[in-house]
Protein backbone atom coordinates (compact mmCIF):
# COMPACT_ATOMS: atom_id res chain seq x y z
CA UNK A 1 0.00 0.00 0.00
CA UNK A 2 1.34 3.39 -1.02
CA UNK A 3 0.08 6.86 -1.82
CA UNK A 4 1.71 8.14 -5.00
CA UNK A 5 1.74 11.92 -5.44
CA UNK A 6 1.81 12.17 -9.23
CA UNK A 7 2.58 15.39 -11.10
CA UNK A 8 0.64 15.81 -14.36
CA UNK A 9 0.96 18.32 -17.22
CA UNK A 10 0.03 21.96 -16.56
CA UNK A 11 -1.00 22.37 -20.19
CA UNK A 12 0.96 20.45 -22.79
CA UNK A 13 0.10 16.74 -22.47
CA UNK A 14 3.59 15.85 -23.68
CA UNK A 15 5.06 17.05 -20.38
CA UNK A 16 4.14 13.93 -18.42
CA UNK A 17 6.94 11.55 -17.39
CA UNK A 18 7.25 7.86 -18.30
CA UNK A 19 7.23 7.04 -14.60
CA UNK A 20 3.99 8.97 -14.07
CA UNK A 21 2.29 7.04 -16.89
CA UNK A 22 3.43 3.69 -15.49
CA UNK A 23 2.29 4.66 -12.00
CA UNK A 24 -1.16 5.75 -13.18
CA UNK A 25 -1.52 2.45 -15.04
CA UNK A 26 -0.47 0.26 -12.13
CA UNK A 27 -2.25 1.75 -9.10
CA UNK A 28 -5.67 0.50 -8.00
CA UNK A 29 -7.30 3.93 -7.89
CA UNK A 30 -6.64 7.53 -8.95
CA UNK A 31 -7.91 10.33 -6.70
CA UNK A 32 -8.33 13.54 -8.68
CA UNK A 33 -9.88 17.00 -8.45
CA UNK A 34 -12.06 16.72 -11.56
CA UNK A 35 -12.72 13.23 -12.93
CA UNK A 36 -13.76 14.61 -16.32
CA UNK A 37 -10.51 16.53 -16.70
CA UNK A 38 -8.35 13.63 -15.53
CA UNK A 39 -10.13 11.14 -17.78
CA UNK A 40 -9.04 13.21 -20.80
CA UNK A 41 -5.42 12.75 -19.75
CA UNK A 42 -5.92 9.05 -19.06
CA UNK A 43 -7.65 8.52 -22.39
CA UNK A 44 -4.78 10.23 -24.22
CA UNK A 45 -2.34 7.70 -22.74
CA UNK A 46 -4.69 4.69 -22.89
CA UNK A 47 -4.90 4.37 -19.11
CA UNK A 48 -7.98 2.60 -17.73
CA UNK A 49 -7.46 2.85 -13.97
CA UNK A 50 -10.63 3.73 -11.98
CA UNK A 51 -10.89 7.33 -10.76
CA UNK A 52 -12.64 8.99 -7.84
CA UNK A 53 -13.08 12.68 -7.07
CA UNK A 54 -11.12 14.31 -4.26
CA UNK A 55 -11.37 18.09 -4.21
CA UNK A 56 -11.75 21.03 -1.84
CA UNK A 57 -15.45 20.56 -1.09
CA UNK A 58 -15.51 16.78 -0.55
CA UNK A 59 -12.03 16.28 0.94
CA UNK A 60 -13.35 15.50 4.44
CA UNK A 61 -16.06 13.16 3.17
CA UNK A 62 -13.66 11.27 0.88
CA UNK A 63 -10.73 11.13 3.29
CA UNK A 64 -11.94 8.09 5.27
CA UNK A 65 -12.75 6.19 2.07
CA UNK A 66 -9.30 6.80 0.59
CA UNK A 67 -7.58 5.84 3.86
CA UNK A 68 -9.63 2.63 4.02
CA UNK A 69 -8.50 1.74 0.51
CA UNK A 70 -4.86 2.38 1.39
CA UNK A 71 -4.99 0.48 4.69
CA UNK A 72 -6.61 -2.49 2.90
CA UNK A 73 -3.46 -2.73 0.79
CA UNK A 74 -4.36 -0.79 -2.35
CA UNK A 75 -2.07 1.70 -4.06
CA UNK A 76 -3.60 5.11 -4.83
CA UNK A 77 -2.32 7.87 -7.11
CA UNK A 78 -3.16 11.42 -6.11
CA UNK A 79 -3.32 13.92 -8.98
CA UNK A 80 -4.52 17.50 -9.34
CA UNK A 81 -6.12 19.06 -12.40
CA UNK A 82 -2.64 20.15 -13.43
CA UNK A 83 0.87 20.23 -12.01
CA UNK A 84 2.04 18.79 -8.71
CA UNK A 85 -0.59 17.75 -6.13
CA UNK A 86 -0.46 19.37 -2.71
CA UNK A 87 0.34 22.83 -4.04
CA UNK A 88 -2.66 25.05 -3.25
CA UNK A 89 -5.07 22.11 -3.37
CA UNK A 90 -6.50 19.63 -0.81
CA UNK A 91 -3.69 17.13 -1.39
CA UNK A 92 -1.99 18.08 1.87
CA UNK A 93 -4.79 16.55 3.94
CA UNK A 94 -4.64 13.03 2.49
CA UNK A 95 -0.82 13.13 2.43
CA UNK A 96 -0.70 14.13 6.10
CA UNK A 97 -3.19 11.45 7.12
CA UNK A 98 -1.32 8.79 5.15
CA UNK A 99 1.86 9.66 7.03
CA UNK A 100 0.02 9.49 10.37
CA UNK A 101 -1.15 5.99 9.42
CA UNK A 102 2.40 4.94 8.43
CA UNK A 103 1.42 4.61 4.78
CA UNK A 104 4.34 5.27 2.40
CA UNK A 105 4.01 8.51 0.43
CA UNK A 106 5.95 8.46 -2.83
CA UNK A 107 6.50 11.50 -5.04
CA UNK A 108 6.38 11.09 -8.82
CA UNK A 109 7.86 14.49 -9.76
CA UNK A 110 7.05 16.51 -12.81
CA UNK A 111 5.50 19.81 -13.92
CA UNK A 112 4.84 22.66 -11.49
CA UNK A 113 3.47 26.06 -12.50
CA UNK A 114 5.34 27.68 -9.61
CA UNK A 115 8.76 26.43 -10.70
CA UNK A 116 8.08 26.88 -14.43
CA UNK A 117 7.16 30.53 -13.84
CA UNK A 118 10.06 31.10 -11.47
CA UNK A 119 12.77 29.88 -13.83
CA UNK A 120 11.44 31.90 -16.78
CA UNK A 121 10.73 35.13 -14.89
CA UNK A 122 14.30 36.39 -14.79
CA UNK A 123 14.06 37.21 -11.08
CA UNK A 124 16.50 35.96 -8.41
CA UNK A 125 15.87 32.29 -7.62
CA UNK A 126 18.30 31.72 -4.75
CA UNK A 127 15.54 32.48 -2.23
CA UNK A 128 11.80 32.70 -2.88
CA UNK A 129 8.44 32.48 -1.12
CA UNK A 130 5.32 30.87 -2.58
CA UNK A 131 2.06 32.27 -1.19
CA UNK A 132 -0.59 30.34 -3.11
CA UNK A 133 -3.65 32.58 -3.56
CA UNK A 134 -3.55 35.86 -1.64
CA UNK A 135 -6.56 37.15 0.40
CA UNK A 136 -9.49 38.47 -1.63
CA UNK A 137 -10.59 41.28 0.68
CA UNK A 138 -8.75 44.52 -0.03
CA UNK A 139 -7.68 45.23 3.52
CA UNK A 140 -6.20 41.78 4.10
CA UNK A 141 -4.67 41.76 0.61
CA UNK A 142 -2.95 45.10 1.16
CA UNK A 143 -1.62 43.96 4.52
CA UNK A 144 -0.30 40.70 3.02
CA UNK A 145 1.44 42.50 0.14
CA UNK A 146 3.01 45.04 2.48
CA UNK A 147 4.39 42.23 4.64
CA UNK A 148 5.65 40.28 1.64
CA UNK A 149 7.42 43.35 0.26
CA UNK A 150 9.48 43.45 3.43
CA UNK A 151 10.93 39.98 2.86
CA UNK A 152 13.44 41.14 0.22
CA UNK A 153 13.24 37.95 -1.82
CA UNK A 154 11.27 36.75 -4.82
CA UNK A 155 7.55 36.39 -4.09
CA UNK A 156 5.39 34.01 -6.12
CA UNK A 157 1.59 33.72 -5.99
CA UNK A 158 -1.34 32.51 -8.06
CA UNK A 159 -4.09 34.83 -9.32
CA UNK A 160 -7.33 34.54 -11.24
CA UNK A 161 -7.90 36.49 -14.47
CA UNK A 162 -11.02 37.93 -12.82
CA UNK A 163 -9.03 39.50 -9.98
CA UNK A 164 -5.60 40.20 -11.45
CA UNK A 165 -6.13 43.89 -12.27
CA UNK A 166 -7.69 44.68 -8.89
CA UNK A 167 -4.89 42.81 -7.12
CA UNK A 168 -2.20 44.74 -8.96
CA UNK A 169 -3.88 48.05 -8.10
CA UNK A 170 -3.83 47.12 -4.43
CA UNK A 171 -0.18 46.14 -4.82
CA UNK A 172 0.56 49.56 -6.27
CA UNK A 173 -1.16 51.19 -3.29
CA UNK A 174 0.72 48.99 -0.84
CA UNK A 175 4.27 49.09 -2.18
CA UNK A 176 4.31 51.73 -4.93
CA UNK A 177 6.29 51.31 -8.11
CA UNK A 178 7.28 47.68 -8.56
CA UNK A 179 8.64 45.55 -11.38
CA UNK A 180 6.57 42.38 -11.77
CA UNK A 181 6.31 39.32 -13.98
CA UNK A 182 3.05 37.60 -14.95
CA UNK A 183 3.24 34.09 -16.43
CA UNK A 184 -0.03 32.84 -17.87
CA UNK A 185 -1.20 29.74 -19.75
CA UNK A 186 2.21 28.12 -19.21
CA UNK A 187 3.07 25.36 -21.74
CA UNK A 188 -0.19 26.01 -23.61
CA UNK A 189 -0.69 27.44 -27.10
CA UNK A 190 -1.25 30.99 -25.83
CA UNK A 191 1.55 30.97 -23.25
CA UNK A 192 2.61 34.51 -22.40
CA UNK A 193 5.13 36.13 -20.06
CA UNK A 194 4.49 39.80 -19.23
CA UNK A 195 7.26 41.85 -17.63
CA UNK A 196 7.19 45.47 -16.54
CA UNK A 197 6.45 48.04 -13.85
CA UNK A 198 2.99 48.16 -12.30
CA UNK A 199 2.44 51.60 -13.85
CA UNK A 200 2.83 49.99 -17.28
CA UNK A 201 1.22 46.61 -16.69
CA UNK A 202 -2.03 47.83 -15.07
CA UNK A 203 -3.17 50.06 -17.99
CA UNK A 204 -2.32 47.24 -20.39
CA UNK A 205 -4.56 44.81 -18.50
CA UNK A 206 -7.36 47.36 -18.32
CA UNK A 207 -7.21 47.82 -22.08
CA UNK A 208 -6.89 44.10 -22.85
CA UNK A 209 -7.84 41.75 -19.97
CA UNK A 210 -5.89 38.52 -19.65
CA UNK A 211 -7.43 35.05 -19.78
CA UNK A 212 -6.28 31.86 -18.13
CA UNK A 213 -4.81 31.08 -14.74
CA UNK A 214 -1.63 32.95 -13.97
CA UNK A 215 1.40 33.16 -11.74
CA UNK A 216 2.57 36.56 -10.48
CA UNK A 217 6.14 37.18 -9.36
CA UNK A 218 8.04 40.14 -7.93
CA UNK A 219 11.16 40.86 -5.92
CA UNK A 220 11.18 44.11 -3.88
CA UNK A 221 14.92 44.53 -4.39
CA UNK A 222 14.82 43.88 -8.15
CA UNK A 223 14.22 46.84 -10.48
CA UNK A 224 13.15 46.87 -14.10
CA UNK A 225 16.21 45.61 -16.04
CA UNK A 226 15.11 47.61 -19.10
CA UNK A 227 15.63 50.81 -17.13
CA UNK A 228 19.06 49.84 -15.84
CA UNK A 229 21.83 51.80 -17.49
Amino acid sequence: MSLYVVATPIGNLGDITFRAIETLKNVSLIACEDTRYTRKLLSHYDIHTPVTSYYEYNKIKKLDYLLEQLISGKDIALVSDSGTPGISDPGFLIISEAIKNKIPVISIPGPSAVISALVTAGLPTDSFVFEGFLPRKKGKLKKALTELAGLQRTIVFYESPYRITATLKVMQEAIGTQYIVIARELTKHFEEILRGDLATIIPRLEAQPLKGEMVVLFNPSFTNPEKTS
